[in-house]
């Protein structure tokens, strides 16, 4: 088991979280992970580390199929500039990988914007770890953090 997936069981068991995390074959594209998963790729999310002007971080909570619509996290946020981070800076905000990045267990708890498609649905995210993914109750996961609940995201 990778360390980082003690780091997220901790931090699920510290904020009261039911997970689950499954080890799954590497997909080349959201239609194979969710056929492997056995679930919707709308129930896939992606949690994207975004940089602010000012060098601090969010986390954007996005579902498979759709993708961040920057005017509209922009006007959530109260900020004029967001941007995706190059990787290395992705992995210093949060102690993990891009494509394994989940808010749970992330070096800095960073606040959390999740798009109002996700609400009422159990979905799967990263594990912290390639070849893995998390499953979690969007709505336990949005409490739990006390993430802002908006429309911040666009079809693909």
């Amino acid at each position: 088991m990778p360390e980082t997936h003690s780091r997220i069981r901790d931090a699920a068991v510290e904020r009261g979280l039911d997970i689950e995390i499954v080890e799954r074959p590497q997909a080349r594209s959201l239609a194979e992970a969710a056929a492997v998963l056995g679930i919707e790729p709308a129930d896939i999310v992606k949690t994207l580390v975004v940089k602010r002007s000012d060098d601090t971080y969010l986390f954007a909570l996005i579902p498979g199929g759709r993708s961040i619509s920057w005017p509209k996290l922009r006007a959530v946020v109260g900020v004029n500039k967001l941007r995706l981070p190059e990787a290395e800076l992705a992995l210093a905000a949060t102690g993990y990988e891009r494509g394994t990045i989940t808010p749970l267990g992330s070096t800095t708890a960073w606040p959390v914007f999740a798009d109002e498609t996700i609400v009422g649905r159990r979905v799967a995210m990263g594990a912290g770890a390639h070849g893995s993914s998390l499953f979690v109750d969007a709505d336990d996961l949005i409490r739990a953090y006390d993430a802002t609940v908006a429309d911040i995201s666009a079809p693909e």
